[in-house]
This record gives structure tokens, sequence and C-alpha cells, in this order.
């Protein structure tokens, strides 16, 4: 991985350049609207709704909502992942005697329960290196053969970060490869957030448009504008989930200055809300396990993931589903 004396401030600018250096690897994903889910976002829930919980005898609220979906579904592999993948691998085969010293043979490594996988190992195939993947033996089937078919090399461990670290240190030391972190490493959080640059240009021009769609070619327009004032310009705040905090972070980032707010949100199932627990406890959470469906979900917060300033919400696995 790319030295941390060497990489790009956190900062909105080093998103745009980490957007110039991986354009050409990735897909720029539509925004989509869906009046049925803007409607049930804008209906004042029943006072008992707000019993046993933090809002309990409050007036609920009434609230004029607006939703937009960013589909990073449609991003290749099915999933935001390749931003950061591509942009950590093109930061680090740029670092002066990378190449020199076997870099491009020793390969790479990384640790994820498959998205990140995927997306290593599509960028280190598209780069012509090894990857290695260490992947929890509980990991889904689907996901195996999609890192298997990319052409990395799967090593399977356990569930918990720690124990997946522990492999991934024997892979280094066996073969020399190179660590690319899933989250928590700044080229990854600055290829994240180049999903919240597009996002903040696509729905100001679908607005322009009357919401009647906007023309296909990217714009790459990320000019700081003043869109969180609540006057329909465009964003005025953006809900993004919460695993280890690279995505989150980056898109806190790529609001910088826009007036946009950022939330992150998260599931409360057995333990899997470590980023609100952390943000309170003002320490990172450093073993997370849990049986929540949304197993990217389940990797402990990113110990600096707070400093592009966020707040934190839970919810059931029955909503994300």
């Amino acid at each position: 991985m790319t030295d941390l004396n060497k990489t790009h401030p956190l900062v909105r600018d080093s998103i745009i350049a980490a957007h110039a250096l991986i354009k050409e690897h990735i897909h720029y994903t539509p925004v989509l609207t869906n009046a049925t889910l803007t409607e049930l976002a804008s209906t004042p829930q029943p006072a008992n709704a707000l019993a046993d919980g933090p809002w309990e005898g409050q007036e609920p609220a009434r609230p004029t909502i607006r939703l937009w979906f960013k589909c990073e579904n449609l991003q290749r592999v099915g999933a935001f992942k390749v931003r950061g993948a591509f942009h950590a691998l093109k930061r680090l085969m740029a670092e002066e005697g990378w190449e020199e010293g076997g870099g491009r043979e020793k390969g790479v490594v990384t640790h994820s329960s498959g998205n990140h996988a995927q997306a290593l190992s599509l960028a280190a195939r598209t780069m012509g290196i090894p990857a290695h993947i260490v992947m929890p033996a509980i990991s889904t089937l689907s996901k195996i053969a999609a890192t298997n078919g990319y052409g990395a090399n799967v090593i399977f461990s356990g569930s918990t970060s720690t124990e997946r670290e522990v492999v991934v240190a024997n892979v280094i030391k066996d073969t020399g490869a190179r660590l690319i972190p899933p989250y928590d490493h700044p080229d990854i959080i600055l290829g994240q957030g180049t999903l919240g640059l597009e996002m903040q240009e696509q729905v100001e021009r679908m607005i322009a448009a009357g919401g009647k769609g906007v023309e296909k070619q990217a714009k790459y327009n990320f000019a700081i504008k003043s869109l969180g004032d609540g006057e329909e310009k465009g964003l005025d705040a953006i809900i993004a989930p919460c695993g280890g905090g690279g995505m989150l972070s980056g898109v806190a980032l790529s609001c910088e200055g826009t007036g946009i707010s950022v939330f992150g949100a998260e599931p409360s199932f057995e333990g899997a809300d470590d980023c609100k627990r952390g943000l309170k406890a003002g320490e990172r959470i450093k073993t997370v396990k849990t049986l929540t469906i949304a197993d990217g979900l389940r990797t402990p917060r990113y110990r600096g993931a707070n400093q592009g300033g966020y707040e934190a919400c839970n919810g059931e696995d029955e909503d994300g589903c």
C-alpha cells in the first residue's frame, strides 16, 4: 500500500484527483428516483411508532423528502468497492521503486468478505498483477466463485477482522505481496468518495432538467456549490452504509464545503452498530462479531472515519431487506 506519508490529503480536491485517475476503469452509475419510496419517506409516523425509542413522547416529524438513489449495484463487480481498489492499486503502481523492487511479480493481498475481494481481483487482473485474497470461510459461495473467476488466489480464514489479518500477515511473509486494505487507508477512502462527487453532479443536473432525467454523458463538473440549503437546487443530505467506514468517510469528504449533511447507516442487530457505539465512546470498536445478514457491514469502523463529519443511525435487519 502507498506509504501514509506519501498519500494525498483527505480533502475534496484529492477526491477530484482520484476520480480523474480511475474514471476510465469504472462505470458512471445512474441516479434513479422512486415515487413510492419518496411518498413513504414523507409520510409522518403514528405517535405509537415512536414508543420504546429515543423519540418516545415527541411529536412525529412531518418531513417533505425527495429520495435519489446512486445505483452502485450497477457498478463493475456489483459494488462501489471497485473505485477504491483501482485507485489504491494505481497509486501503488506509481510509487517510486515499486516495480523495480519486483512489486509486479509479488502482487497484492487483501482480506474481504466478498465485494472488495472481487474489486481488487478485477483491478489486479486488469493491471496484470497477482492478487492474493483472504476471505472468511463463511463468505457467500457466489462471492467466492466470482473472486476465483477474476483469477485471484483465494485463501480462507476466520470471520473476524483479527483472524483475517493474521492470515494476511502470513501471505505477505510468504510472497512479499503488498497489502491493499478493504477500507482503512486514505487511497481507499479517496477512491470510494468519487461516488459522492458523481451523485452531487447528477442530482443537480436532474433537478435542473425538471426531474426528466439527464444526458448519459458525464460532465465531471465538480466545482463546490452551496447545495445543502433546502432550496431544491441539489442534495441536502446523503445517507450511506457504514461497514469499515471507508466509503462513508469518502462521501463525507466529497461533501466538504457544499453544506450537504452526511449520515451513516448500519444494522443495530447483535453488535453490528459499532460505528454508533464508537462515536459515542470516542474510540474505535476493534472487534465486531455479529450475525447480521448485511455481511459487508460486519467489519470494525475505520479509526479515522469521522474526520469528514457525519452522524450515525441504526436499523433492524428487516428494514434493510
